[in-house]
């Protein structure tokens, strides 16, 4: 039974960088479920990499830092399928090379690269493919559990952009069609990705303990709620950012972590 209705729906996928990925594990779970994926990668000594992952998925090149990029998307496409049933985004990236600085010093450069990367590419990237979807498809893109929380640097407003950016979108959608926009709000995950931030496993280790069952999130379980997300059985969903965060967000007062800290005192 195809609980999900996905079965032969085409979905453009961006952001698959190895196994340990969001949108790796996404894209697994939408090809097990019947649907079909092409992907994006930003360069083309990439794309073998993901060829190997998924050797029956077509893999094109759409670096979101290159206009010329995104008026060729659409065409390269069109190469492969006529219509979209969906759009993940699952882009982010800030430079942590000088390592995490307090946010006053964040230099204009990096920040305003991290925000088209990060958060405006969401929109370019819909707008260039906004022909090709069908009515109902769906936009999901990957922001992050709290984006009040200090320890992800100047990515950590970038991404409230990012969900401020959703509902603004999925209205600009509506105008025209059904199509919807949603964000997943996840909780820290082990990705490569997430290794690249300075102190981030400590800030993972801390994070489990205050989950509600005392086990960290699982990148699998973030994939379950984006392939919902981009399915017809939550067209109830709109403009909004869901949180799967194992009820981190409901426990930052865990009396265990709290006794563990004031022991040390």
């Amino acid at each position: 039974m195809d609980f999900l209705n996905i079965t032969n729906k085409n979905f453009f996928i961006s952001g698959v960088a190895n196994k340990k990925s969001v949108a790796y594990f996404s894209a697994k779970t939408l090809i097990e479920n019947g649907a079909r994926c092409i992907f994006s990668v930003q360069t083309e000594s990439q794309i073998e990499t993901v060829k190997k992952l998924f050797p029956e998925s077509a893999v094109l090149v759409c670096d979101v830092e290159n206009k010329d990029h995104l008026k060729s998307l659409v065409a390269e496409i069109k190469k492969h399928t006529g219509s979209l049933d969906g759009f993940l985004h699952s882009l982010a990236f800030a430079n942590f090379s000088e390592g995490v600085k307090p946010f006053i010093e964040t230099k204009r450069e990096d920040y305003l690269q991290a925000a088209q990367i990060s958060s405006f590419s969401l929109v370019e990237v819909s707008h260039a493919l906004k022909e090709l979807f069908t009515a109902e498809a769906s936009i999901v893109t990957i922001s992050i559990s709290n984006t009040k929380a200090t320890s992800y640097g100047y990515l950590g407003p970038i991404k409230a952009m990012l969900d401020a950016t959703v509902p603004f979108l999925a209205k600009s959608f509506s105008e025209f069609s059904k199509v919807r926009v949603n964000a997943v709000g996840a909780g820290p995950l082990k990705t490569s990705a997430s290794a690249g931030i300075p102190d981030y496993i400590d800030n993972y280790l801390f994070a489990e303990e205050l989950t509600l069952r005392n086990q960290a999130l699982e990148t699998q379980e973030v994939a379950n709620t984006v392939c919902f997300l981009l399915s017809p059985k939550s067209s109830g969903i709109n403009a909004s950012t869901v949180i799967v965060d194992a009820g981190m967000s409901s426990n930052y007062f865990d009396q265990n972590v709290v006794k563990t800290f004031t022991k040390n005192l």
